[in-house]
């Protein structure tokens, strides 16, 4: 960034538009060459919109239309709009996983704002990890920037009965796979659980990150949860646009805005949101862009002192649809507001305070009040102990409360693969107590981390009426999961985490009030067992893959690429060097 872009009397795109030399001529003319008359240069600020459309990411195949919007609000502002597109990452489609790329949208993001004549930026997101991608390259550049989500789908129906996208369908499979639910069914539910563009109608990682970006201050008041469908979509977009270009004129820079205690708030809103466990992935990598230090102790501090009020599968009982119009996120940011720092600034120019001046909750049962909570305690703690000596995350808020203290048997995969072709053998050695662990499923190991966490319940036990067992993995889960699932455990198996060694018949005790997961093993057995374990090979060898390799982070410092972080770092040692197991 040329270092006159710093002072909002001078524009960024001036030093492409605003010379009169051979280079300013061409700057101009190719842009004339779309159409565009002599009059957008007359120093206007030029304003990107960044978008992730694609039409193989339903959640964000609306986003054209959104961006249009985004347009008439930066026209009407005195500004310049100039739409460009970056890779998109849909859930549904993308393999192995969309986290081995968020690093990549994050840096391509950042390099086409740095690269062009910008003066400020609108991030269309919606999928995923399209949110934190665009939130995390945004913060490395530090251009003006204001973030519009495209809202969730509409709610699911079927035989007079609402359908959650993700949640519902993975009880329905549950269904299917015990026998109790038809072919004719399934095939049902398959043209009705999706309505609408835009993403799921539950808590789950779109929702969550959307709302977070509105915590941390980076949308306008109300725009996490419109619906993807509903006309305020486009109208909170055309607000957007003319926002972004007095955001230039008062040079309001994502570092000023995504604070340390801007982030703090989201770390609570994201406890009271009963939100997706990767939302702590996610917080952690914008976070290091910033250089500001989230350790994962402060989201377990955070979650001691702020209930999951937010009644939203999967922790609760209803749709995005209906937390919307019961207030959506600023109702809950209102009701948790003593908790909050509220002199925070935000995109619209004002503190988070004096955005929730406008904000209320139209529906108890959706939104429930801060001192009746639906549960007493955030939605997603960190667990320790010598199998997760940098941490693991659990969703207390969907965990079964006859599982939140229990001690079983370990029955192991070495791999999803191993996984899916043992886990229905009627021959598994495994019953209701057992502990299911799946290895290598971690940033390195799968590699990127996919959302294998939920690990299916072995079909002969489903059919027996098991509902839910113990499930532990260095993978992730879908926001929209449910049951007494730990992920996130730190270090990683393929980076030889004690996770590596555990070994089928082991005792494995979870403790969630405690925050303690524990391998039964003694000491030296562990040590023994780590001095013979050996890495697997790699899985690339040259190109995007090997570079993730190289350079990945474990998930408590956020998955990202050690070389993006704001703040310097020791570097140059082993992975068991840089994340020593402490029992040892």
């Amino acid at each position: 960034m040329a270092s006159d872009s710093h002072h909002p009397t001078k524009l960024r795109s001036r030093d492409w538009f605003g010379k009169r030399d051979r280079w300013g001529l061409a700057h101009r003319a190719w842009l004339r060459a779309e159409g565009f008359s002599e009059h957008v240069f007359d120093g206007k600020p030029v304003i990107g919109i960044c978008n992730s459309w694609s039409e193989l990411n339903n959640c964000n195949a609306h986003l054209r239309q959104v961006a249009e919007a985004v347009k008439r609000g930066v026209w009407e502002a005195g500004g310049f709009p100039l739409e460009f597109n970056t890779i998109s990452l849909g859930e549904m489609l993308m393999k192995p996983t969309t986290m081995l790329y968020r690093n990549l949208m994050a840096m391509e993001v950042e390099e086409c704002i740095r690269a062009y004549p910008l003066d400020g930026v609108v991030l269309l997101c919606g999928c995923d990890k399209t949110t934190p991608a665009q939130l995390m390259g945004a913060a490395s550049v530090d251009v003006p920037a204001l973030m519009v989500p495209g809202g969730p789908m509409l709610s699911g129906m079927w035989h007079g009965r609402e359908l959650a996208a993700g949640t519902d369908v993975r009880k329905m499979w549950e269904e299917v796979r015990a026998g109790r639910l038809g072919e004719e069914e399934w095939c049902e539910i398959e043209s009705c659980v999706s309505r609408s563009a835009g993403h799921c109608t539950v808590m789950g990682t779109a929702s969550t990150m959307a709302g977070l970006a509105e915590g941390l201050g980076m949308t306008l008041p109300g725009a996490a949860d419109i619906p993807a469908a509903d006309s305020r979509r486009l109208m909170i977009a055309e607000e957007s646009g003319r926002r972004v270009v007095d955001m230039v004129k008062e040079d309001l820079r994502p570092s000023c805005i995504m604070t340390a205690a801007a982030l703090e708030n989201a770390v609570r809103l994201l406890m009271a949101l009963g939100g997706s466990t990767n939302a702590i992935v996610h917080l952690v990598a914008i976070a290091g862009r910033l250089g500001v230090n989230l350790p994962l102790s402060l989201f377990d501090e955070v979650a001691r002192t702020t209930p999951v009020i937010a009644n939203v599968k999967p922790s609760g009982k209803f749709l995005m649809e209906e937390f919307s119009y019961a207030g959506g996120v600023a109702a809950v940011l209102k009701e948790i507001s003593p908790l909050l720092h509220l002199d925070a600034l935000t995109a619209s120019g004002e503190s988070l305070g004096e955005n929730l001046k406008r904000a209320a909750c139209f529906n108890r049962e959706v939104i429930k009040p801060l001192n009746e909570p639906l549960f007493p305690q955030g939605g997603v703690v960190i667990l320790k102990g010598n199998l997760a000596p940098q941490g693991a995350v659990i969703k207390q808020s969907a965990t079964s409360p006859h599982l939140m203290k229990h001690r079983g048997r370990a029955v192991v995969f070495q791999n999803n693969q191993d996984l899916l072709a043992r886990i229905d053998d009627p021959d598994l050695q495994v019953d209701e107590n057992s502990v299911l662990v799946l290895k290598n499923a971690g940033p390195h190991g799968a590699p990127g981390m996919p959302e294998w966490g939920h690990l299916p319940i072995p079909a002969k036990l489903l059919k027996a009426g098991v509902k839910d067992m113990v499930r532990l993995s260095d993978a992730r889960i879908s926001g929209t999961s449910f049951g007494t699932i730990v992920v996130h455990i730190s270090p990683e198996s393929a980076v030889g985490g004690p996770l590596a060694i555990v070994q089928d018949g082991d005792e494995i005790e979870l403790d969630v009030p405690a925050r303690r997961l524990e391998l039964l093993v003694s000491t030296a057995a562990i040590k023994t067992r780590l001095a013979q374990w050996k890495p697997p090979a790699p899985h690339y060898t040259r190109g995007y893959g090997k570079l993730f390799l190289d350079h990945i982070l474990q998930a408590h410092e956020g998955c990202d690429f050690d070389f993006l972080r704001g703040a310097d770092r020791e570097d140059g040692q082993t992975p068991l060097e840089r994340y020593p197991n402490p029992a040892l």
